[in-house]
């Protein structure tokens, strides 16, 4: 019998294991650090750090506010679109930060002004193409949609370097509550095969199931991105992985 213990999140609990309940220990201490409205306002950074995209109403602030047990960690606006900065957040003991989260803008909402749309997609393809310290993404898909061409597009920019194996890709189809297990099962198949077309021997992809209502996934998914910072806990990526829908070069 696996051994499991309950972290607090909000009112609600999320059971873990062991190696569960430090990854959110670490995950729980973001802080806000900065925000910035262009690439070249982000300071420099020799720390890894992990990006958040998605569109609009995939639920990403949600998703990073259950990650970190904060209700109000990352802005989540009542009218999608509306956040247009790149917000980090640290990580880690507050005199030796060992991480950074960065929450890009949503994206594909149709009452953003086209304009800013064309800005903000410049700006996030610069930060997935060149920020030297972005370790790793982690894209939420909206688990009833699937992969949109949004989504895809988005994937388009970051591909070449999850390819070579210099980022990891973490892949949450979110508010899979929503789903029953037929079309949870398909969403995973379904995304899984798509990435496997992508994915190269070099590449380290997850694809899982997210639900911040629910809390299914939460305490694996800290600890992936928890590996992915403390490279000691890199077997148990391979482990969680294994249940969550791991695609690499051996798909």
């Amino acid at each position: 019998m696996t051994n499991t213990t309950s972290v607090s999140q909000h009112s609600a609990q999320i059971e873990t294991t062991p190696t569960e309940k430090v990854a959110l220990g670490w995950t729980h201490t973001a802080r806000f650090l900065t925000t910035a409205s262009e690439l070249v306002h982000l300071q420099a950074n020799e720390l890894p750090e992990i990006a958040f995209v998605g569109r609009s109403n995939a639920g990403k602030s949600t998703a990073i506010n259950t990650l970190a047990q904060q209700k109000r960690l990352a802005f989540a606006s009542k009218t999608p679109g509306r956040t247009q900065h790149i917000n980090l957040f640290e990580l880690g003991p507050k005199d030796a930060a060992d991480a950074w989260f960065a929450d890009l803008p949503g994206y594909g909402y149709a009452a953003v002004a086209r304009s800013a749309k064309l800005r903000w997609q410049k700006v996030m393809a610069d930060y997935l193409e060149v920020r030297r310290s972005l370790s790793g993404v982690v894209l939420m898909v909206d688990s009833r949609l699937g992969m949109t061409d949004l989504d895809k597009q988005l994937l388009d920019f970051v591909t070449p370097r999850v390819s070579t194996g210099e980022i990891k890709l973490l892949v949450l189809l979110t508010k899979s509550d929503k789903l029953n297990r037929k079309d949870a099962d398909a969403a995973l198949f379904g995304t899984r095969a798509y990435l496997a077309e992508k994915a190269s021997a070099e590449s380290d992809i997850t694809v899982m199931l997210f639900s911040a209502l629910k809390k299914q996934g939460v305490g694996k998914a800290a600890q992936i991105l928890h590996a992915w910072v403390h490279p000691p806990l890199n077997a148990s990526v391979a482990e969680v992985a294994d249940g969550a829908g791991q695609v690499d070069g051996a798909v």
